[in-house]
């Protein structure tokens, strides 16, 4: 199953590369297809690549991704292990301005066919932008991060973007309450994401405290 996965997750970012559905195609050193586990359960949507994105291929490099990174980390979680990550838009948009609805629409097909390959129980939206096309319009981002929609079958969370919390540091303690939430909806949803040793040391970790 993982190696079916696999190979059809690589035709797609291979025909992925070569689209030229937008504007955004002409200005990009490479599209950013995604990164992860293709048995993920639990699947993170950013908005689009940024500058350290576009340059090295993958998404949530830069300043914002180590951020991200270290709040995965808190929960057991790894872009390489036991997650996946993809975005919006496949191109990074000029001066990292945020995608426009057109080239949103053109290029969302592409994240349609990822989920229809990795199938994910949990999506975690990553900012504004990537909650109000995944989860509802009118998403009020700093009011409404951390509440958990169900769509389709599908428990989705919108979050803080991890560059607005670079930007805004007060607000990170709301986000980390966030991932525990998130956390809890994995142990509760997911059946592989953790393994049966992270899950004994997490719930011997909770009753400690």
């Amino acid at each position: 199953m993982t190696e079916d996965k696999k190979l059809l997750l690589d035709d797609l970012e291979n025909q992925c590369r070569m689209c030229q559905r937008c504007g955004l195609a002409r200005g990009r050193h490479h599209v950013v297809f995604g990164v992860g586990n293709p048995l993920a359960e639990v699947l993170f949507i950013g908005e689009g690549p940024g500058e350290q994105e576009d340059l090295k291929g993958e998404p949530f490099v830069g300043k914002a991704g180590i951020l991200l990174d270290k709040m995965l980390r808190a929960i057991d979680l790894d872009r390489k292990q036991n997650i996946y990550i993809a975005n919006i838009v496949k191109c990074r948009p000029p001066q990292n301005r945020d995608p426009q609805p057109e080239e949103q629409e053109l290029c969302i097909a592409w994240l349609r066919r990822q989920f229809a390959v990795i199938r994910p129980k949990i999506i975690v939206c990553l900012g504004r932008i990537a909650a109000a096309r995944i989860i509802k319009p009118d998403i009020r981002i700093k009011k409404e991060h951390g509440i958990v929609f169900r769509k389709g079958g599908v428990l989705m969370m919108p979050v803080l973007h991890p560059a607005a919390l670079l930007r805004n540091p007060a607000d990170k303690p709301g986000a980390f309450e966030d991932f525990l939430r998130l956390q809890e909806l994995i142990l509760q949803h997911c059946g592989h994401t953790y393994t049966d040793e992270q899950k004994e040391v997490i719930l011997a970790e909770r009753n400690r405290g």
